[in-house]
């Protein structure tokens, strides 16, 4: 696997990503980034983590590396490794030591899905040392105050085998992220699509509706980046309830029942 397949590309943007903060996140993110400490960020999935940290990064003026973690993530995709092209060996930097080296946000997305062997490499990084050690290279980098080392989970949805453990975890200031409350989800949902305001308080009514069944009948509640995708086809001219089939209902279960149930759900909110 290549180091650029798993990193999107480091910039900031030209323009801040819109977020809406629910609590003090913000200044604490902040103040984290001041003082030199690593940030964890729990909550489920689709409640806005990725948003806040693109959000934070283009604030704060610093590059964004984001790897996604997977089961067969290893410490080589994050640190570097040799490489061999025509004109012989040579070192290629993987996204967080890119991060170390020029300075920036690494953001592990999903940190606890990674191997094992594989997040040992963060030790260094988020106690006082604040050193990347490269042992291929022989390096040991130190990182700059303009470096911030950030991952995310969902501990709602963790295999027992898969937790953080406590060793790691306390390690880093942590921000607890869920769902927003209904009017603060209606008026994001509004704000981010362009939607009827009255549509989009709908769609929080379903998204509230189905995260009240989600841990009976569900892997995952619905995230506010479902509604939002609806809200954008309905804004652009579908039918509600073609828009929460395919956006909302179609990506909660493949098992024909439970879509079903949850179509009756879409029918009692958009069935006029």
């Amino acid at each position: 696997m290549s180091v650029t397949s798993i990193a999107r590309t480091a910039r900031v943007p030209s323009l801040i990503p819109s977020y809406t903060p629910t609590g003090d996140e913000v200044a604490v993110f902040e103040l984290a980034y001041r003082n030199r400490l690593p940030v964890l960020i729990k909550g489920p999935t689709g409640c806005g983590k990725t948003r806040f940290i693109e959000h934070m990064a283009a604030r704060l003026g610093l590059p964004l590396y984001t790897v996604s973690c997977h089961d067969d993530l290893s410490a080589s995709d994050l640190v570097g490794r040799h490489l061999i092209d025509a004109s012989g060996t040579y070192w290629t930097d993987g996204p967080l030591t890119q991060a170390v080296r020029h300075g920036g946000i690494c953001y592990l997305d999903e940190v606890v899905e990674a191997r094992k062997d594989t997040t040992v490499v963060l030790h260094a990084l988020s106690d006082d040392r604040r050193i990347l050690p490269i042992d291929r290279t022989g390096e040991i980098l130190e990182a700059p105050p303009e470096f911030m080392l950030v991952v995310s989970y969902n501990p709602g949805y963790q295999h027992l085998l898969k937790g953080l453990k406590p060793s790691t975890r306390q390690r880093f200031v942590s921000l607890s992220f869920d769902f927003p409350e209904a009017a603060l989800e209606a008026e994001i949902v509004a704000t981010e699509t362009g939607v009827d305001p009255a549509v989009a308080k709908r769609l929080v009514t379903l998204a509230h509706a189905l995260r009240s069944t989600a841990d009976h009948d569900l892997e995952e509640a619905p995230g506010t980046r479902l509604i939002v995708d609806a809200a954008k086809l309905i804004a652009d001219g579908c039918d509600p309830q073609v828009a929460c089939r395919a956006a909302i209902v179609e990506c909660l279960s493949d098992e024909p029942e439970i879509t079903r149930a949850l179509m009756v759900v879409v029918l009692a909110i958009f069935g006029d």
